[in-house]
């Protein structure tokens, strides 16, 4: 196979959950994703830590990207050590022990007309 692509460190500087409605499917709830591909004949081995506007930062959350795999990996679904705060500013910092990329999307459905917003993380 070809030598894997991307980054071993990432950034997205912009995250929000918002409060969570009772009778939404899970399709249809908003939601912030970080969308890893691992393109590596070896599993990534991630890290991701999340900062606060007023609080130390929480993490790390662990997750491993299979190899030649994606994962798309929402925030909402970080429980341990501890999950995100609704109606909560955060950013977030992805490390992996293999190149991966990573793409930010979010779905916001608070309102009857959704939006998406996707874009690439920042590499560093």
């Amino acid at each position: 196979m070809s030598e894997p692509i991307g980054k071993t460190r990432w950034a997205i500087a912009e995250g929000y959950l918002p409060a969570q409605r009772g009778d939404a499917s899970r399709q249809l709830v908003s939601h912030e994703t970080a969308c890893l591909l691992n393109t590596g004949d070896e599993d990534a081995n991630v890290r991701i830590t999340v900062y606060f506007v007023d609080r130390e930062p929480a993490g790390p959350y662990r997750v491993t990207v299979p190899a030649r795999r994606t994962l798309h990996l929402r925030f909402n679904d970080l429980r341990e050590p501890e999950p995100i705060p609704p109606d909560t500013d955060y950013a977030s910092l992805i490390e992996s022990d293999r190149p991966i990329v990573v793409q930010h999307t979010r779905l916001d459905a608070r309102q009857a007309e959704l939006a998406l917003l996707s874009t690439l993380a920042y590499a560093g």
